[in-house]
Parts: structure tokens; sequence; C-alpha cells
């Protein structure tokens, strides 16, 4: 298990842009999975994007707005969110797990560590 640190999360208007990054502890090695979910009061978690084997993968309703990324040298994965609207507003949260496909999944229960969660609001 490592251990992840999530920042970047603020209150901008509609439209507008936000970069989260999370830090993790140490390196994770290839077999590694990082994936961005999100959380509103009363809702389940819900998978955004996760990195590691072929390709990155989004969730449909943040395909063409949300890049996720990942910086190995410095242990540290990014959200950018362009186009932001008013249901994305959540709690957003980074979290590793190990890959056991050739993608990644957006399924919460594959992911062991969590980071601590970095709110965004949106408003229109």
């Amino acid at each position: 298990q490592v251990y992840l640190s999530d920042s970047g999360g603020g209150s901008v208007q509609a439209g507008g842009s936000l970069r989260l990054s999370c830090i993790i502890s140490e390196y994770t090695g290839s077999d590694n999975v990082m994936g961005w979910f999100r959380q509103t009061p009363g809702k389940e978690r819900e998978g955004v994007a996760c990195i590691g084997g072929v390709t990155p993968y989004y969730v449909d309703s943040v395909k063409g707005r949300f890049t996720i990324s990942r910086n190995y040298a410095a242990n540290t994965v990014y959200l950018q969110m362009n186009g932001l609207k008013s249901e994305d507003t959540a709690m957003y949260y980074c979290a590793a797990g190990i890959r056991d496909n050739l993608r990644c999944s957006l399924y919460s229960y594959k992911y062991n560590s969590w980071g601590q969660g970095t709110q965004v609001t949106v408003s229109s």
C-alpha cells in the first residue's frame, strides 16, 4: 500500500479549468494503475479517469474535457480538467491499484490506496 496526497481543488465558474495533483509516496512499478474518482453526498463514488496499461480511460461524461497524465520522475499523477460544468462539482480522490488487465479500470474496488480528497466546486 502506498500513501497518496491529492490537491488542487477549488472553486471555479463554469467553463473554467483546474488541475488536480496526486503525489505518490513511492515508486509503484509497471503493474500499477492510478485513477481519479469523485463523489457527491448521497451518491456512490464514480470513476472519472485512470492511467496504466494500454491507454488512459475516461468516463463518458468527461471525455474530451479531462486529461489524466503521470510524471514518473516526480511520482505524481495529474488530472487536467477543462470546460468544467456544475455537474463536475464533487470531492475528488486519487487512488492506486494493481493492473489486472490490458486496460485500467474505473471500478473503485480494484484500488487499494486512496488520497484524502480535494473539493472541486463549479458555479454556473
